[in-house]
């Protein structure tokens, strides 16, 4: 039987060790199930509806949730955040653990990419195959991986001067907010900016505390795994904006040559984004062959 399209699929709040996640799923539950993982700040209001449809409707069971921190998920007070990497990976795992799902592919994008990573690494039990978009083995500038291309020096000297930050307590300053760095994080395809403006307003509707998002960006992830991504012993697939200036196509290439059997797959001109409707026609049908295995 097929669950509530994603429009229209309930929210659940699940338990994963000492916090509550805001999940969504839809697709058939008797399917390969497939755990969408956001962005650092991001909600899972940004995995666009229609995306994850296409998934459902190919016979995925696909399941979304509010990381901590955003939307309907518990929030830490704002700062250095209590937790890492690996508690982010423990609450991935639980939210499998709550819809009963032994493996799933998983597909992240950005710090989700990081996370699906980790999994592959870590846990390579409750995982049957991994996509990473717009994502790296180890991060621009990060110690030890100065062999990865860095943000671009536009991104650069935007992050040197950024100017005010917004009055999270007001809506329309936290989506003129963002989508300021959807512009900056942009590639060559033109932004859909009413349906960013949108999400973001919709993301703030539902997080009683929007400025607790900026955590993520303060976040430790835990222990490194780029010295084992030899070890991922399941299918990878790669899709990297080739116009991304923040983790630029070089990380994507970084990430297939050193996964075992990784495809990667160029989205032409996608920036550091969500992918836009334009780059589909390319990521839908790869997702569906690369999402087909597994229960």
């Amino acid at each position: 039987m097929l669950a509530a399209a994603a429009r229209t699929a309930p929210v659940r709040t699940v338990r994963a060790g000492a916090v509550d996640l805001a999940t969504r799923a839809c697709g058939d539950p008797a399917g390969p199930a497939v755990l969408l993982v956001n962005g650092a700040g991001d909600t899972m209001d940004w995995w666009h509806d229609d995306l994850v449809d296409a998934l459902a409707a190919a016979g995925r069971h696909v399941i979304r949730y509010d990381t901590r921190d955003t939307g309907g998920s518990t929030t830490f007070p704002v700062g250095p955040p209590p937790y890492d990497g690996d508690d982010l990976l423990a609450d991935a795992l639980g939210v499998l653990d709550a819809y009963g799902v032994r493996a799933a592919h998983v597909v992240g994008v950005s710090m989700g990419g990081g996370l699906a990573q980790r999994m592959a690494v870590l846990c390579p039990g409750r995982t049957l195959g991994i996509t990473l978009l717009s994502t790296s083995p180890g991060g621009p500038g990060a110690p030890g991986n100065t062999d990865l291309p860095p943000m671009s020096a536009p991104l650069a000297r935007w992050f040197a001067a950024p100017g005010d930050g917004p009055d999270w307590g007001d809506r329309e300053s936290v989506t003129g907010h963002l989508l300021a760095l959807e512009r900056a994080f942009a590639g060559t395809i033109p932004l859909d900016e009413p349906l960013l403006r949108a999400t973001a307003g919709r993301a703030w509707d539902r997080s009683p505390v929007p400025a607790a998002a900026t955590n993520h960006w303060r976040l430790r992830g835990g222990v490194p795994v780029r010295g084992r991504l030899g070890e991922v012993a399941v299918p990878a697939l790669v899709l990297h904006g080739t116009a991304d200036p923040l983790v630029p196509y070089g990380h994507g290439e970084a990430l297939a040559a050193e996964i075992p059997g990784a495809r990667l797959v160029p989205l032409r001109g996608m920036g550091h984004q969500m992918p836009p409707v334009e780059v589909w026609g390319v990521l839908v049908p790869a997702l569906i062959r690369h999402t087909s295995g597994g229960r």
